[in-house]
C-alpha cells in the first residue's frame, strides 16, 4: 500500500488552509454578497472560516482549503441545499447566495490560485463539547437527530460522495502506517488490536450493508445547543466530512464520543444508539458490528489527531480536542470483550 503520508487521501490534511485576513474576508463579503460587516477568525481543522458579523444578522464564511477538489466543495454545498429542501426543520447551515446568485463563490484575490468561498448561516448556541455533564435526555435528541439526518440524506447522491477521506471508516485499515507515531507500545497494541478486530470482522460483512451518504462527523464539536437548555439542539456543523459508506458508521462515530467514564462505558452511548434505532431501525448485520465501529473510530481520532497535531503544533489545541477523551473511551472499551459490547447495544436496540 502506498505510504499514507504521501497518498492522495491525506492530501487535504497536509495542506495548510487558506491564510485570508479579517479584511480580506470583510471586502469579499462587500463584494460579493453586498453585506457591510466585520470578520473574526474562527478555528477549524482544514478550511479558514470566519465570523461575519452585520447590523441585523450572523454568518461564516467558510474559505475552502486549496487542496480540496472543485467537486468535493460542491457536493457538501449541495447536501446542504438537499436537506433544506427535504427536511427544513433540521437545524443546519443555510446557504446564503451571492448577489449574483451562486451557492460558491470564486475569489480572485491576486494569489496564483483563486479561493472558493461560501456564505452560510451562524447557528445559534453554544458548542455540545463545552457541555457537561449531558444529560440522558440530550443524548437521546441526538440519536434522534442523527437518525432523522440520515433518513433526510436517503436517496441522495453526488459524483463526488465517493471521494477518498482518511476519517472514512472504511479506510480504517490505512492507519497502520501512521502507528509508528504512537510513541506509547501499550497504546500502539491497543490500536493495532482495533483495527485487526476491524478488518476481521467489519470489512468482510461491509458490502452487504446499506450504504448512502452519511455525516461522518456527529461529535460534540459539530453540535450546538441552546444555552439555557442543554437538551435541545440547535445546530448540526462540519458537513467537510461527508462520504457515501455503510449508514451504520455514521451511527458508530457519533456513538464514540459518547462513552461513560465508569466501569460500563457503553451505558450512556447505548442511550443515544436507543433513540436512533427508534427513528432509523438498525439492522441485525448492522447492529453486529457497531461495537467494532466504536473502537475504531475512537483509534481513528487518536492516531490522526496524534499524527496532526505533531505536523502543525501551532493547531495542536484543536487538532487534540478529542484525543484524551478517545483513549479513555478506547482503553474503558478494551475490558469489554466483543461479544459484551455486541449484547450491550443489541440490548439497547431492542429495548428502544
Amino acid at each position: 500500500m502506498t505510504n499514507v503520508k504521501h497518498s492522495d487521501i491525506v492530501r487535504v490534511l497536509t495542506t495548510s488552509a487558506p491564510s485570508s485576513s479579517s479584511a480580506d474576508a470583510e471586502e469579499i463579503v462587500r463584494r460579493y454578497y453586498g453585506l457591510t460587516a466585520t470578520a473574526k477568525p474562527l478555528t477549524g481543522e482544514r478550511d479558514q472560516n470566519f465570523l461575519i458579523a452585520t447590523d441585523d444578522a450572523r454568518y461564516v464564511l467558510k474559505a475552502t482549503n486549496p487542496a480540496e477538489e472543485r467537486a468535493v466543495t460542491n457536493f457538501q454545498t449541495e447536501v446542504l441545499l438537499h436537506v433544506h429542501a427535504v427536511a427544513p426543520q433540521l437545524p443546519v447551515p443555510r446557504i446564503h447566495l451571492s448577489l449574483e446568485g451562486e451557492a460558491e463563490v470564486l475569489v480572485d484575490t491576486g494569489d496564483v490560485q483563486p479561493r472558493l468561498v461560501r456564505l452560510v448561516s451562524f447557528m445559534p448556541g453554544i458548542p455540545l463539547a463545552s457541555v457537561s455533564p449531558r444529560s440522558a435526555a440530550l443524548r437521546r435528541n441526538m440519536g434522534r437527530g442523527l437518525a432523522q439526518l440520515g433518513l433526510a440524506l436517503r436517496g441522495f447522491f453526488h459524483p463526488s460522495a465517493g471521494h477518498e477521506l482518511l476519517w472514512d471508516l472504511k479506510h480504517a485499515s490505512r492507519l497502520r502506517d501512521l502507528l509508528v507515531h504512537l510513541e506509547d507500545d501499550d497504546r500502539r497494541a491497543l490500536a493495532t488490536r482495533a483495527i485487526n478486530r476491524f478488518e476481521e470482522h467489519v470489512l468482510p460483512v461491509s458490502p452487504r450493508l446499506r450504504g448512502q451518504v452519511i455525516h461522518n462527523d456527529f461529535n460534540p464539536s459539530n453540535v450546538m445547543v441552546d444555552e439555557h437548555n442543554h437538551e435541545r439542539i440547535t445546530g448540526i456543523l462540519d458537513f467537510g466530512d461527508m462520504v457515501y459508506a455503510p449508514l451504520i458508521n455514521d451511527l458508530g462515530v457519533a456513538a464514540a464520543y459518547h462513552l461513560g467514564d465508569s466501569d460500563t462505558p457503553l451505558s450512556t452511548a447505548a442511550e443515544l444508539v436507543a433513540a436512533y434505532h427508534e427513528v432509523l431501525p438498525l439492522e441485525e448485520q448492522e447492529i453486529d458490528i457497531l461495537f467494532d465501529l466504536i473502537t475504531t473510530r475512537l483509534t481513528m481520532t487518536v492516531v490522526i489527531t496524534g499524527w496532526r497535531a505533531a505536523r502543525y503544533p501551532e493547531n495542536r489545541d484543536y487538532i487534540l480536542r478529542h484525543n484524551a477523551m478517545s483513549w479513555a473511551g478506547l482503553e474503558r472499551l478494551s475490558r469489554l470483550s466483543r461479544e459484551q459490547g455486541r449484547d450491550i447495544l443489541r440490548g439497547a436496540c431492542k429495548m428502544g
